[in-house]
């Protein structure tokens, strides 16, 4: 790792391919904000992905949901959220400065609901246990939830608030995290890693999604999900973030200013990245039992994603046992883009002073036991694969 700033009056090697100080495998969210925050220090960086943000950044919706993703079991894992989503608000006015461009940080907050008696009730023993974590969860009546929005089901049985949990638009952030790297100095290098050997760096960074098990040997698996985009025909009829239960399903609708609606998501133990009809089906139901209006909406978008998780669904960071120079930052199933200032600033100040924050220590590969060998099988590095219905042009073409 490297333990100081380099002296970056020094011009006998300013090409950052022949010698980098940082090499990071990956250009998702992730390994972009560490790539960017390692070259505003001064680092000479280089980003090795043949198709950068094309794997589950770009399907993603974009919540910054430290308190409705608080699960039961994960009192460690809520910590870090909460720590990242306290520097979103910096981290996106900072990036929007650097790159020029706005990334769709919104602040309004999330609607968490529940359709019929029995999903209240599912849902308000998840509530007891977030305000027993001291989070911010403020329960409201049916017509508190229509005053607030109008556009919910009047069938709603009740909810709560949670004014913590924001929103980013994946797509700009993704653009403006490649538009930063670039202007601070950092290389994107359009060639897929097969193997850890053919990267030579004072330190190596492996954001590679669910590439990184082939890559490191770690238990990194794809979870499939699937998720939609609606667009309304002017601005939707809602501003906040909707979660809820509706007849057992979970879903939740994330409203964009021009008129797009993001429906997600399922959470499939399964590898391919097919889009099903059953899936569209039950996500377009529960939506449209929550927000009825939204059965109005173009459907524009079906997409189907691979999360990297691992066995304890939390991320991956800090060095392989047994290589200091090799630095995991995977392995944060659904909680990529909340985790992405945390990670970034963990990771490059780890790099940097070579001493590593106590805020790692739960999420060291260490925890998961030895590694395998490295995979003699290749490892195209694309982060998670998707399948689109309809063909795209990636945002920051």
């Amino acid at each position: 790792m490297v333990s100081e700033l380099p002296d970056t009056s020094r011009d006998s090697n300013p090409n950052p391919l022949s010698s980098p100080d940082v090499a990071v495998i990956g250009a998702g969210p992730i390994g972009l904000a560490i790539a960017w925050r390692c070259a505003a220090r001064g680092l000479r960086v280089v980003v090795h992905d043949p198709d950068p943000g094309s794997g589950a950044a770009y399907a993603a919706a974009g919540m910054l949901a430290p308190v409705a993703e608080a699960y039961f079991g994960e009192h460690e894992l809520t910590g870090l959220l909460t720590d990242s989503a306290a520097r979103w608000p910096a981290f996106a006015a900072e990036l929007a400065a650097a790159a020029g461009t706005d990334v769709g940080y919104r602040s309004e907050g999330t609607l968490m609901v529940g359709l019929t008696a029995d999903d209240l009730a599912v849902a308000r023993r998840l509530w007891a246990y977030q305000q027993g974590l001291g989070l911010p969860v403020i329960p409201l009546r049916p017509s508190e939830l229509r005053d607030r929005e109008p556009a919910l089901s009047p069938r709603l049985r009740g909810g709560a608030y949670a004014g913590t949990d924001h929103q980013v638009d994946p797509r700009r952030l993704m653009s403006a995290l490649r538009i930063a790297t670039e202007r601070a100095g950092g290389v994107l290098v359009p060639t897929p890693v097969q193997r850890l050997t053919e990267v030579t760096a004072g330190t190596t960074v492996v954001a590679a999604g669910c590439g990184s098990a082939a890559l490191t040997g770690l238990p990194v698996r794809p979870v499939k999900g699937q998720v939609l985009r609606l667009r309304a025909p002017e601005a939707p009829g809602f501003q906040h973030v909707i979660r809820g239960f509706a007849d057992g399903e979970q879903v939740y609708l994330v409203p964009r200013p021009d008129g797009e609606v993001v429906v997600g998501a399922t959470s499939e133990e399964r590898t391919d990245t097919m889009v099903t009809s059953g899936a569209v089906l039950r996500l377009l139901r529960a939506a449209t039992d929550l927000v009825p209006e939204v059965a109005e909406y173009e459907l524009v978008e079906a997409l189907a994603g691979l999360r990297p998780g691992s066995p304890d669904n939390a991320p991956i960071l800090g060095p392989l046992p047994g290589r200091p120079a090799v630095l995991a930052a995977t392995g944060h199933h659904r909680h990529g883009i909340v985790l992405t200032p945390v990670t970034a600033d963990l990771i490059a100040d780890l790099i940097v002073t070579g001493t590593p924050d106590p805020l790692l220590a739960p999420f060291a590969p260490e925890r998961l036991g030895p590694l395998a060998v490295e995979a003699e099988l290749p490892a195209p590095v694309r982060g998670f694969p998707v399948t689109r219905s309809t063909p795209q042009e990636k945002s920051w073409n």
